[in-house]
């Protein structure tokens, strides 16, 4: 690996991923990650009348065309879907299949007029970039230096979005989490939205000559949807999306010019922006099993504690009833209950009244169970919970009799004693639940 070849390569490839994943933040957490490969798509129709109006590929038309293809494709996609009442997800197909079809057609006219490849607008030549350079620097501050010529409209987009959007930070947050506040307190987020759209169509432009327009669709999704994962603040959601971006352009030549070797031996490569749409895959994996709070493993684990937390309560809840009505509390009969009625399975039950006795919230003395002072306070709680909600849905509720209990059973775990109080201030006087049980 060298810098004159494999260094500009992942530069243009960390500033196309930063380039993309400042829109793509806004698109993805609205919900519009099919957005950006709608107009990313979408913007071809654009790039090829800008190349028919000018006959270069160094023009400003390029981007206008662009930028009014992708704020089309936008508009088009809402028309669809307010006024045509279709999905949202079907009218963002049906536009951008149409669009890029078109786009494709004009491309292939193009291309024997004008300097272009459809093949590398697909899936661009971010390999070839070290063999187009230009001179770049300002001396004395910053030396002289041959840099890929690519890097300079990509450049010049990121900077205009990280602008605008530092500019338009707390409206477009705003528009993007409640556009209904935001018409509420003045803001056009309809305007807000289109900003978002004409910065997203301006750097699909930029990068389709270097990583394709398929490729942007991976560098616009892949790392807001990894950070997402990862934080649910606005803020901490754009860095973490850049530095995802960055990281997977980085990871990705790297592994493009190594792994095949490792695999296949001899100096063997592979495509750089596939690889990078790997990286950046193969993050987002990563993010899904081992984010903090939302991925797969943190959630089973959660799922677990919650399941065990609930099991104990329901244990609980079965002592103290065995207690009131004066039944027999011995091991095998308890066991039964337990398993029978509360559905507790064998293996987790052991783990329930181990844990109950940890917490010195029950004893077993001479094979019969019963209740600490500390979990008879806890039962008593519970029960107190089930019976209010029985006899709160009895009255406010069109919920049968005979459904009452497996209501109440689920609505008594996450009754706090603030609620217990608001539910009895609402039932009012009332003893005994609708069973004729007593209330605690």
């Amino acid at each position: 690996m060298s810098w004159e070849v494999d260094g500009m390569v992942i530069l243009v490839g960390v500033a196309a991923a930063l380039a993309c994943a400042l829109p793509g933040v806004f698109l993805v957490v609205r919900g519009m990650g099919l957005m950006g490969d709608a107009i990313s798509h979408a913007v071809l129709p654009g790039i090829a009348l800008g190349f028919l109006f000018s006959g270069s590929r160094e023009s400003v038309w390029i981007f206008v065309g662009a930028a009014i293809a992708g704020v089309t494709a936008a508009v088009l996609t809402q028309v669809l879907h307010s006024v045509g009442r279709m999905e949202r997800g079907a009218a963002i197909g049906t536009v951008f299949t149409v669009l890029f079809a078109i786009g494709l057609i004009l491309m292939v006219r193009t291309a024997d007029s004008v300097e272009i490849d459809p093949h590398c607008v697909l899936y661009g030549a971010i390999e070839l970039v070290p063999l187009d350079t230009v001179a770049f620097g300002l001396p004395p501050v910053l030396p002289e230096m041959q840099l890929p010529a690519a890097l300079g409209p990509i450049l010049i987009v990121l900077g205009i979005s990280a602008i605008v959007i530092a500019l338009l930070w707390k409206e477009l947050r705003l528009a993007c989490f409640d556009p209904g506040l935001a018409r509420t307190l003045g803001f056009n987020a309809g305007a807000l939205h289109q900003v978002i759209m004409v910065l997203t169509a301006a750097t699909c432009v930029a990068c389709f000559e270097a990583v394709g327009s398929v490729m942007t669709v991976t560098f616009i999704v892949a790392p807001a949807a990894t950070a997402l994962l990862l934080s649910r603040r606005m803020l901490p959601v754009v860095m973490l999306a850049l530095l995802l971006g960055g990281v997977a352009a980085v990871l990705g030549h790297i592994s493009a010019v190594t792994v095949p070797g490792w695999l296949l031996g001899g100096d063997v490569d592979t495509s750089s922006s596939g690889m990078m749409a790997v990286a950046a895959g193969g993050l987002f994996l990563i993010a899904v099993f081992l984010a903090p709070g939302r991925g797969v493993i943190a959630t089973r684990r959660s799922l677990r504690r919650l399941a065990a937390t609930v099991a104990m309560e329901d244990a609980l809840g079965l002592l103290y009833r065995l207690h009131e009505r004066g039944e027999a509390r011995d091991d095998a009969h308890v066991r039964h209950l337990l398993e029978a009625d509360v559905r507790i399975g064998p293996r987790r039950l052991e783990r329930v009244l181990r844990r109950l006795q940890q917490r010195a919230l029950v004893v077993c003395t001479n094979g019969s169970w019963d209740l600490t002072e500390q979990g008879r306070i806890e039962a008593a709680g519970l029960v107190r919970a089930h019976r209010l909600w029985e006899t709160w849905l009895s009255t406010r509720s069109s919920v049968p009799a005979s459904h009452l209990h497996s209501a109440a059973e689920r609505l008594e775990h996450v009754t706090d004693p603030d609620l217990a109080s608001a539910l009895q201030r609402e039932v009012g006087d009332v003893d005994h639940d609708p069973h004729g049980r007593k209330i605690p």
